[in-house]
């Protein structure tokens, strides 16, 4: 018969066995990404991920740029940013760091998102064409009055971190036009929206995950991009189980 004591020895035992286990069992991928694969994905993912199959994401929110310069040098296991694999290339190339050997990389497109155009709550301007955001952002139309809004000057917000975002946008929008020189700099997706709230006429871009009662945020001709995970190389196993789960059971808290 088991006495009490040793029935307490024998629980212990099975709960160290069990925490040996759990441990073998969890495994951290770690990723550089920009504010589109955070908020529309990771964020909803993380946590049914980690119970479903012990895998740990340390994310940081570092933009593309960084991310695939930290992919390079072995510092991440994937890189993820909302821009399409080639145009991340151009991005690279523009910032003086060239990608010379392409084929080394291995790309897949696992969401999309929308840019949104995000601005202070006192500017109730209902919609915007293209042809407005252009004169807008490349600093033409200067006053919201000129744009249906009232009489206050327009103060456009960019992000250095963003670099994706702002990549999209200029092909979409601006096309040959460049961004306003006069531009309010701000850095990460979320350090753009803290601008356009605080500073009274500002305007700024974001992802759709970002819009709430903190901004406004006026009708806009639609304006997509992939997101894409990129690896140096074939993706490690659990690089592999993850794009697995985002293809799959992930869906489920994606499309949420």
């Amino acid at each position: 018969m088991m006495t009490p004591r040793h029935f307490l020895s024998v629980l212990l035992a099975i709960t160290w066995l069990m925490g040996g286990v759990a441990s073998s069992w969890a495994t951290e991928v770690t990723i550089g990404s920009g504010a589109a694969a955070v908020e529309n994905i990771f964020k909803k993912i993380e946590y049914p991920l980690q119970r479903a199959r012990g895998i740990k994401l340390n994310i940081t929110d570092s933009g593309p740029v960084q991310a695939l310069k930290d992919l390079d040098a072995g510092i991440i296991d994937c890189a993820v940013g909302g821009v399409a694999f080639a145009d991340w290339m151009e991005i690279m190339k523009k910032d003086g760091y060239a990608i010379a050997d392409q084929s080394v990389y291995r790309s897949w497109v696992i969401g999309e998102d929308k840019i949104k155009v995000l601005a202070n709550t006192d500017v109730p301007v209902a919609a915007l064409s293209k042809e407005q955001l252009l004169a807008i952002f490349s600093g033409r139309t200067k006053n919201w009055s000129q744009v249906g809004g009232p009489d206050k000057p327009i103060v456009v917000v960019l992000g250095s971190q963003i670099p994706g975002t702002l990549s999209v946008f200029q092909k979409q929008v601006l096309g040959t036009a460049a961004f306003t020189k006069d531009a309010m700099m701000g850095t990460t997706a979320e350090d753009v929206k803290s601008r356009v709230i605080r500073n009274p006429g500002a305007i700024g871009l974001g992802t759709l995950s970002q819009v709430d009662y903190l901004v406004h945020s006026p009708a806009t001709p639609e304006i997509s991009r992939p997101i894409t995970l990129v690896t140096k190389g074939a993706p490690s196993e659990s690089v592999q189980y993850l794009l697995d789960y985002i293809k799959k059971d992930g869906q489920r808290y994606i499309a949420n």
